[in-house]
C-alpha cells in the first residue's frame, strides 16, 4: 500500500492506493432484526415531479420515504444547492434564458470534456431565477418550469419541519457530486457540507444523515471530520448480454483513483477484500443493483437477443434474472450495511421475471437482505416493503 497527498484548490485529501424465489434465497442475508429496510426518495419523488425540488422532496416524505436525497453542487458564491450534476442544462430551463446564453462553456468533468451551463458559474441569486424540469423524457412534463432549485439549507429545513409535523424522523442522504471537480474550481464541497450539518446539530452516527460519494478520498476526509454515517457508492457503465458488469470511463472507477493512478475499478471495491477496506472509512456500501443481482439476455439461434415480450424492442423486459452475487453476504461479513439503487416503476426498466410489477422487484431485493434502497417512486417502495 502507498499513500499520496492530493492537493486540489487548497483541499488536502490523503489517498491510500492499493496495488425465481429459490434463486433469491441463495444469497439471502437477513437485515438486522426489527429493522425495516430504509426507503430513500431518490432526488425526491422524482418519478412524479421534477427532481431535486422542494416539491419532489415533500411528496417523497408524504409517500412515506424515510430519507430524501439531495445531490449537492456549489454555486459561484459557495452555496450548496440540490442538483444531480454541476451541469444545469438537463434539469433546468437555463437553455431558454437568453441572458445566460454566454455562460455555456466547456469544462472537464472527471476527465470528460463537457459543454453545458455549470452551477459554479452562477450566483445563488441567478440560480433562483431558473426553474426545474423533468429529466426523463418518458415522464410527466406538465410540471416543467414551476419549481425553484433549492439550497441544501432548504432541504435540511424541510426535513426538520416535516419530522416535527409528522411525528417521525425524516433523514437526509446528501451526495457530494464530483468532489475533485469542485475542489479544482475552488469550490470544495466537504467543509461546506459539514458546516451545514454542524449548524443543524447533526454530527453523530445517530443523526438523521447519511453522506454518500462515488469517490473514496473525500469519504476518508469526511471520516476524519464527522461521525455521521458514510456510504461508498459503486458505479458501472452498463450490463452486457450475459449479465456481466461493463466498466468504461468515467464510470469504471472512483475519479480519485484516476488522479492517483490507482489501477483498481469499482468491481474491485465489491470484492471481499475491497469491502473490508471500505469498512475502514465508511459505514456502508451502495452498489448499483446489478452488482447484487443482474439479468441476462436470451440469445437466439441467430446470435441475436430474443424479444421475450414480442413488443419489437429490446430492453430490461427481455432479460432473465441471474442468481444473486455474494456482495451482500461479504459486505455483512465486513461489518457494512448495504443500500442499492435505482428502483423505478416503468415496466421497460424491470426484468422479465417481475412481469411488469415493480413490487416484485422490490421484494426480490429485500429478500437479499439489503438495508435500504433508492426509489424514484417511494410510495411503491414503501408499499412493497410494508406488505412483506
Amino acid at each position: 500500500m502507498t499513500t499520496k497527498l492530493l492537493m486540489t484548490a487548497g483541499l488536502a485529501i490523503v489517498l491510500t492506493v492499493a496495488a425465481p424465489a429459490s434463486v433469491f434465497a441463495q444469497a439471502a442475508v437477513p437485515a438486522p432484526v426489527g429493522q425495516k429496510p430504509l426507503i430513500v426518495g431518490h432526488r425526491g419523488a422524482s418519478g412524479y415531479l421534477p427532481e431535486h425540488t422542494v416539491e419532489a422532496y415533500r411528496l417523497a416524505i408524504a409517500q412515506g420515504a424515510d430519507f430524501i436525497e439531495p445531490d449537492l453542487v456549489a454555486t459561484k458564491d459557495g452555496v450548496l444547492i440540490a442538483r444531480h450534476e454541476p451541469m444545469l442544462g438537463g434539469t433546468t430551463d437555463v437553455s431558454s434564458r437568453p441572458q445566460f446564453a454566454s455562460r455555456k462553456t466547456m469544462r472537464r468533468v472527471d476527465g470528460v470534456e463537457t459543454t453545458d451551463w455549470f452551477a459554479g458559474d452562477f450566483t445563488l441569486a441567478e440560480i433562483k431565477t431558473l426553474r426545474a424540469r423533468q429529466a426523463f423524457a418518458d415522464r410527466d412534463q406538465s410540471h416543467n418550469g414551476k419549481y425553484q432549485i433549492p439550497t441544501f439549507q432548504e432541504v435540511i429545513d424541510l426535513a426538520k419541519s416535516e419530522s416535527a409535523r409528522l411525528g417521525r424522523t425524516v433523514g437526509i442522504y446528501p451526495e457530494t457530486k464530483h468532489p475533485i471537480f469542485h475542489a479544482a474550481i475552488g469550490l470544495p464541497l466537504e467543509d461546506r457540507l459539514l458546516n451545514s450539518l454542524r449548524a443543524a446539530g447533526w454530527t453523530e452516527k445517530t443523526s438523521p444523515v447519511i453522506i454518500q460519494s462515488f469517490e473514496t478520498a473525500n469519504l476518508k476526509y469526511l471520516r476524519g471530520k464527522t461521525q455521521v454515517r458514510l456510504f461508498q457508492l459503486v458505479d458501472a457503465d452498463g450490463v452486457d448480454k450475459d449479465g456481466g458488469i461493463i466498466l468504461a470511463a468515467p464510470f469504471d472507477k472512483p475519479y480519485d483513483f484516476v488522479v492517483t493512478g490507482d489501477k483498481r475499478t469499482f468491481k474491485d471495491l465489491v470484492t471481499a477484500e475491497g469491502l473490508k477496506e471500505i469498512a475502514t472509512y465508511a459505514d456502508g456500501v451502495a452498489p448499483w443493483k446489478p452488482y447484487l443481482m443482474a439479468g441476462k439476455q436470451v440469445i437466439g439461434a441467430d446470435g441475436k437477443p430474443q424479444d421475450l415480450n414480442k413488443d419489437g424492442a429490446i430492453d430490461e423486459r427481455d432479460r432473465v434474472l441471474l442468481p444473486p452475487t455474494d456482495v451482500v453476504r461479504n459486505a455483512r461479513a465486513a461489518g457494512l450495511q448495504v443500500h442499492s439503487w435505482t428502483f423505478r416503476n416503468e415496466p421497460k426498466r424491470l426484468a422479465s421475471d417481475f412481469k411488469g410489477d415493480p413490487a416484485a422487484e422490490y421484494k426480490a431485493f429485500f429478500a437479499l437482505g439489503i438495508d435500504g434502497l433508492f426509489s424514484d417512486f417511494p410510495d411503491t417502495a414503501v408499499a412493497a416493503r410494508d406488505s412483506k
